[in-house]
C-alpha cells in the first residue's frame, strides 16, 4: 500500500502541466509570440538606424564634382568615387581638419570624462550621508543636467565673454571664446558643469542599495571612511559606475552643440567631428560629410565594444539574468530530487 502511494506521489510530482516546456528550450509557439512582439520595436530601429546607416555609406561613395560635358557647357554631379572620400581623410587639407577633428574630439571626450567621473563620485558620497539640507542639494544638483546644453551653452558664453563674470573674477581679459587653448578650458568646465551630476545621481543609485549592516561590520573592524569607501563603496558600485561612464564616452565622442554654441562653428581648437560633418554638409559636400558621419559611427561603435569587452560594463543586465537563470536551474534540480 505505501510502496502504491509513493510511487503514484512520484509520477504526480513529475508530471508536466499541459503545455509547459522544463527543458528551458523554446517551443515554436513562443518562438513566433515573441517574434510578433519584438517586430514593432525591431521596425522602428530599421527605420531609424539601419536606413541612415545604410543610406550614409552609400551617399559616402560619391562626391559632387563639376565640369565641362562633351558640348562645352558647364555641368554639376554626383560621380561615384568609391573609397576616395576616405582616402581624402587621411592626404592634403581635409586630412589635416579631419585630424585634428579627432584629436579634438577624443581630447574633450577622456578629459571630460575623467573630470566628470571624479565629480560625480564626489557628488555621489556626498549625498549618500545623512545631513540637514541633503534633500535641497539632491534637488539643486539635478538643475545643470536638466538645462538643455544650448542654453547651457549661451549661459557660460556670456560667463567667459571679454568683460563677464570670469574674467571679473580672475582679474584678467583672456579671450575665452576664440582660438586657443582658453577655448578648450571654457568647453571642458562647461561639459563638466552640466553633465556630472548625471554620474552622481546613478552612481548615488547604486550607493543606496548597498546595505548599511556591511557599513556597520565595517566600522566595528575599525574601517575608517576612506577604507569604507576603497574597500565597499567602489566594488559595489561598479557595475553601475562602468555604464554610467559608458553612456557618458558614447554621448562625448558625438559632442557638437556645446562648442557650437559656446565658442562657434569654425573654430580649428574646438572643432570636433560631428562639427566637421555638419560643415561639410552645410557647403553641400554631402559624400565626404557621410564618410565623416561613418567614421564617427564606427569611432564609438570600437569604444562601446571595448569598454563592454575590456571592463565588463554590464549593459543590457545580462549578467544578473544569467545569474537569475543558474539559480532557477539549480532549484529546479533541487525540486527533481
Amino acid at each position: 500500500m505505501s510502496t502504491r502511494t509513493s510511487a503514484s506521489v512520484r509520477a504526480t510530482s513529475g508530471a508536466r502541466p499541459p503545455g509547459r516546456n522544463t527543458s528551458g528550450k523554446r517551443t515554436a509557439g513562443e518562438g513566433r509570440m515573441a517574434a510578433m512582439l519584438l517586430s514593432p520595436t525591431l521596425l522602428v530601429l530599421a527605420l531609424v538606424i539601419a536606413y541612415p546607416l545604410i543610406s550614409a555609406l552609400y551617399q559616402s561613395m560619391f562626391r559632387q564634382q563639376s565640369g565641362l560635358d562633351a558640348d562645352g557647357f558647364v555641368s554639376e554631379g554626383e560621380v561615384f568615387v568609391g573609397l576616395g572620400n576616405y582616402t581624402d581623410l587621411f592626404v592634403g587639407e581635409t586630412g589635416a581638419r579631419f585630424l585634428n577633428a579627432f584629436g579634438n574630439t577624443t581630447f574633450f571626450t577622456v578629459t571630460t570624462v575623467a573630470l566628470e567621473t571624479i565629480l560625480g563620485l564626489c557628488l555621489a558620497l556626498a549625498m549618500n550621508r545623512a545631513f540637514r539640507g541633503r534633500s535641497f542639494l539632491r534637488a539643486s544638483i539635478l538643475i545643470p543636467w536638466a538645462i538643455p546644453t544650448a542654453v547651457s551653452g549661451l549661459l557660460w558664453r556670456w560667463i567667459f565673454q571679454s568683460d563677464g563674470i570670469a574674467n571679473s573674477l580672475i582679474g584678467s581679459e583672456i579671450l575665452w571664446t576664440a582660438e586657443g587653448v582658453a577655448s578648450k578650458v571654457a568647453i571642458i568646465v562647461a561639459e563638466v558643469w552640466k553633465t556630472a551630476p548625471f554620474i552622481g545621481l546613478l552612481v548615488l543609485a547604486g550607493m543606496q542599495i548597498i546595505p548599511e549592516e556591511v557599513y556597520e561590520a565595517a566600522r566595528i573592524d575599525g574601517a575608517g571612511f576612506w577604507r569604507q569607501v576603497r574597500s565597499i563603496t567602489l566594488p559595489l558600485v561598479k557595475p553601475t559606475l562602468l555604464v554610467a561612464v559608458l553612456f557618458r564616452l558614447l554621448d562625448a565622442l558625438r559632442m557638437f552643440d556645446l562648442p557650437f554654441v559656446l565658442i562657434g562653428p569654425g573654430k580649428e581648437s574646438v572643432e570636433t567631428l560631428s562639427m566637421l560633418a555638419w560643415d561639410e554638409s552645410n557647403q553641400l559636400r554631402y559624400g565626404s560629410a557621410s564618410a565623416f558621419a561613418i567614421i564617427l559611427f564606427l569611432y564609438v561603435a570600437v569604444v562601446a565594444i571595448a569598454f563592454v569587452k575590456i571592463l565588463g560594463a554590464d549593459v543590457a543586465g545580462t549578467k544578473e539574468v544569467r545569474a537569475l537563470s543558474r539559480a532557477t536551474s539549480t532549484r529546479k534540480v533541487k525540486a527533481a530530487r
